[in-house]
């Protein structure tokens, strides 16, 4: 089985931790014999908005072809504008990109796998309807609960993308049921998952993992991973080191918009720390070598940092957004509000002093982890996905 994967992000060595989730997948699916080829077109916009904002010259340097692990994947180039989510959708332009690129190379597939409505969905669409070839859908979150509320357009766009795919798949129960709620449609839910067997192997001492990392050894360390942005509720957290004590620091694993601003904080280097993007292989370590995981956003699917923090049995803290409170079913109280500094600053105090986590509520979380979060099992539950999609429509 052949199957052309479309997607917005996919890690490089030049952004290893864009879209991690992604390639747990689809190494999840060469172990069971499916051909997989990514194609993740690169935004590019005019020059002069590439030269006034850092993040549309981010891409530049990604190479058109490259082989990792094993996958083939291509990076052509659309040209974009800023906003264009909210105003001009830009899926006919992605799927020129990708049809010229299917073109040129000669790429055969039996199976298009569209992740996110907008804007990959919306060109797997139309590249499915060129090729004639069924497509399937997996929605992540910001493409249900933040994109279709943009415009009407965008709204529209969403519904449209949505019933027109084979099969669609919701990484969670929230996104399953607003999906129903705006389209119609039903979709079945499966998350992505993770390695479980990797992420459950302690293999290193915690101050051992610390001078490596070159982090704190004798602090409190809370750490956060993904992009810097406002609304991963990255600058609540940097707020919340002031109420709270000396000892206590913050290690923020990504990169993004926000990353300068927080350089300015008057903590840097002491209670505060940046380390840009990593490969996902040692997001691990920073998990082993940390007191507590820290993920305060304002939406989420289902944060795939957050499952593998829980596989590794390090407490987190979380806003009650997206998939985590299915996560986090038996234990709602150790959720926090979005946007609330002192509902952070409570919660952190609540697992590094107040021994929130008890080894009976790590353990339960670990088994709902390990029930519904394999990515091995899931992903063999996405190959019977693909050949329904596939006889459907012989």
């Amino acid at each position: 089985m052949k199957v052309l994967w479309i997607t917005s992000n996919y890690p490089s060595d030049e952004q290893p931790g864009s879209g991690v989730f992604h390639e747990t997948q689809v190494q999840a699916l060469l172990k069971l014999g499916v051909e997989v080829t990514v194609i993740s077109p690169i935004p590019r916009n005019l020059s002069l908005f590439r030269y006034m904002r850092k993040q549309y010259r981010a891409k530049s340097n990604i190479p058109f072809r490259y082989i990792r692990k094993g996958v083939t994947v291509y990076r052509p180039i659309y040209l974009a504008f800023p906003g264009q989510l909210r105003w001009a959708q830009p899926h006919n332009r992605i799927a020129q990109s990708i049809l010229k690129t299917l073109s040129v190379l000669d790429i055969e597939f039996d199976l298009i796998h569209a992740h996110f409505a907008m804007p990959s969905g919306g060109a797997a669409s139309v590249v499915s309807k060129q090729k004639r070839i069924p497509w399937v859908l997996t929605l992540h979150g910001s493409d249900v609960n933040i994109y279709p509320n943009f415009s009407k357009s965008a709204r529209k766009m969403f519904v449209n993308t949505v019933i027109e795919a084979n099969h669609v798949m919701a990484v969670d129960v929230n996104l399953q049921k607003k999906t129903n709620d705006v389209t119609g449609r039903d979709s079945i839910v499966l998350p992505i998952g993770i390695d479980l067997e990797r992420y459950q192997k302690q293999e290193y001492r915690k101050q051992d993992l610390r001078r490596r990392l070159r982090i704190p050894i004798d602090k409190k360390l809370i750490l956060f991973v993904g992009r810097l942005v406002e609304n991963k509720g990255v600058f609540e957290l940097a707020q919340a080191l002031e109420s709270l004590p000396d000892e206590v620091a913050v290690v923020y694993v990504g990169d993004g918009s926000a990353a300068e601003q927080l350089r300015q904080n008057p903590e840097l280097n002491r209670r505060l720390f940046l380390t840009g993007q990593i490969e996902n292989e040692r997001v691990k370590e920073y998990l082993l070598a940390s007191d507590v995981l820290a993920l305060p956003s304002y939406s989420e699917g289902m944060p795939t940092v957050v499952i593998e923090a829980l596989a590794s049995k390090v407490p987190v803290i979380s806003t009650a957004v997206g998939g985590v409170p299915d996560l986090f079913s038996t234990y709602p109280h150790y959720l926090i509000e979005k946007k609330s500094v002192s509902s952070l600053v409570e919660r952190i105090q609540d697992v590094l002093y107040r021994n929130l986590y008890t080894d009976e509520s790590q353990q339960e979380l670990l088994e709902i982890v390990n029930k519904n979060y394999d990515a091995q099992k899931n992903a063999s539950l996405l190959m019977d996905v693909y050949t329904q999609a596939i006889k459907s429509t012989n």
